[in-house]
């Protein structure tokens, strides 16, 4: 029984790892795509909206339906749809075909991820295993995206941009034989309820048109009438959804749920942290390769002593740490941390150097290695074993909301700044430099507002009569 669990935690982690490859490596063969397909700029920008949109938006409605049909089945099916898409969209001959394509991914990802977390919490229940297991998957997800970049710009430089697609299919082939065996069974028999379809529409649309407005906000501006339309219609369906579910016979997504202050609290800490840290993500990657001149996969391979330190903690040292003391005092250690990498960036200089300037920065990511596996266990503390499938779409889906906002928003702010500069006269890479610092001191203040809310909420919970054993769980994607 050991070995099974631990054989499903390597499954569950290499569906995890080729998604967020996925993300990550399709953003380096950007360029290269719009060459060979003839993407119009506006258009390329929907071969990540597409994907993100329909992720963000099922993660909720996939979750609770794994609870009802069987998470295995949800899973092997997202799996298995995600493979095939990949395939589709590394033979795609024109933008609609890989746009389509890059949405039917969004969908299996969805199916997939959202069950994941759900399946953990019910193979690792002893405290200190199931820290490692969590340590293990959100280490996954944190070192997947600075390998998707090398991988990117080896695949996209070697062979072709195609090739970061169809890399999926043995890995995908090989997760599905192994899930097989290796995931625990679903109940026999009937569904354990039904999918309560009118608030399955209202939380889809609600977050599908939110999350298109927030991704559009560096087109239209976040005053705008598209914008700001769009957000109140957001709001006013999942006000709806909220509604419907608590006068619902059989809701889609219980309110028990965010009854508990750490499931709770840990949702929010989460979208904070998710939007702070898309700076370092990303921004970081953009003005190694605009500013210091760095290539895709140069610019990879600067990354990789983040995941490198992030591995070491959270794999060797974030479980011991958990087990002694506690979730929320290892999640607060590593939010400090990680404001400390923002910190350092907001002076980060127009010529650095990597040893002084960039070192010490990818260094102090080891806070992530911390922060993301006791934040997955607060996500999941409060979640009976019926409700496991949902809290971990809800943790999914604010991780998304998280990093959605935080593209949008610091992306628009960066650029601002930047374009303001450009039209005084500054030279170029001291715009760009100026325009990331304002991003990094934003999600510097993200981070301090996350401190903030996890010191104030999560505190340690007596576990509800109705849950077993204090299953706790969760984690991050692509």
């Amino acid at each position: 029984m050991r070995t099974s669990r631990w054989t499903a935690l390597a499954v569950l982690a290499t569906s995890l790892l080729m998604t967020v490859l996925d993300g990550s490596i399709v953003t380096v063969a950007m360029p290269a795509i719009q060459a060979d397909l003839g993407f119009t700029p506006g258009g390329l920008s929907w071969v990540v909206n597409a994907y993100l949109i329909a992720f963000g938006a099922l993660l909720l409605l996939a979750g609770r339906l794994g609870d009802l049909i069987g998470r295995k089945r949800m899973f092997l099916a997202g799996t298995g749809l995600f493979t095939a898409a990949s395939v589709l969209a590394g033979a795609a001959a024109t933008p609609a075909v890989l746009v389509a394509a890059r949405f039917l991914q969004g969908v299996g990802s969805a199916m997939a991820s959202a069950v994941s977390l759900g399946i953990l919490v019910t193979l690792f229940t002893e405290p200190r295993e199931r820290a490692r297991a969590f340590a293990v998957f959100g280490f996954t997800g944190a070192a997947g995206a600075s390998i998707g970049q090398v991988a990117g710009g080896l695949l996209t430089d070697a062979l072709a941009w195609n090739w970061i697609f169809f890399i999926n299919l043995p890995i995908g082939a090989a997760a599905l034989l192994l899930a097989l065996p290796a995931l625990p069974k679903d109940p026999t028999g009937t569904t354990r309820g039904s999918a309560d379809v009118i608030g399955a529409l209202l939380v889809t649309s609600g977050l599908t048109t939110g999350i298109y407005a927030v991704v559009k906000i560096e087109e239209y501006g976040v005053t705008s009438a598209h914008t700001l339309g769009l957000g109140a219609l957001a709001l006013v369906l999942l006000a709806g959804f909220l509604v419907r579910q608590a006068t619902a016979a059989q809701p889609l997504m219980p309110l028990r749920i965010l009854r508990s202050r750490a499931v709770a609290g840990a949702n929010l800490v989460q979208m904070l942290m998710v939007a702070a840290l898309f700076s370092f993500q990303i921004l970081v990657a953009l003005y190694l390769q605009k500013v210091q001149g760095y290539g895709a996969a140069g610019t990879g391979l600067a990354m990789l002593p983040a995941a490198a330190v992030i591995g070491a903690v959270s794999l060797g040292l974030a479980a011991r740490l958990i087990t002694r003391f506690g979730e929320r005092n290892v999640l607060l250690t590593g939010l400090v941390l990680l404001f400390g990498v923002l910190g350092l960036l907001t002076r980060a200089p127009v010529h650095a150097s990597y040893a002084v300037d960039l070192l010490p920065v990818m260094l102090l990511a080891a806070g992530f290695g911390l922060a993301l596996p006791a934040l997955t266990g607060l996500g999941m503390s409060g979640a009976s074993e019926e409700d496991a499938g949902l809290a971990s779409g809800l943790f999914n889906t604010t991780q998304q909301i998280g990093m959605a906002v935080g593209v949008a928003v610091l992306s628009t702010l960066a650029n601002a700044r930047t374009e303001t500069l450009t039209a005084a006269g500054r030279p170029v890479a001291e715009a760009l430099t100026s325009g990331y610092h304002l991003a990094f001191a934003v999600g510097a203040a993200l981070l301090v507002a996350a401190f903030t809310v996890a010191f104030l909420l999560l505190r340690t919970e007596k576990p509800a009569p109705a849950a077993p054993a204090t299953p706790q769980a969760l984690t991050m994607a692509g």
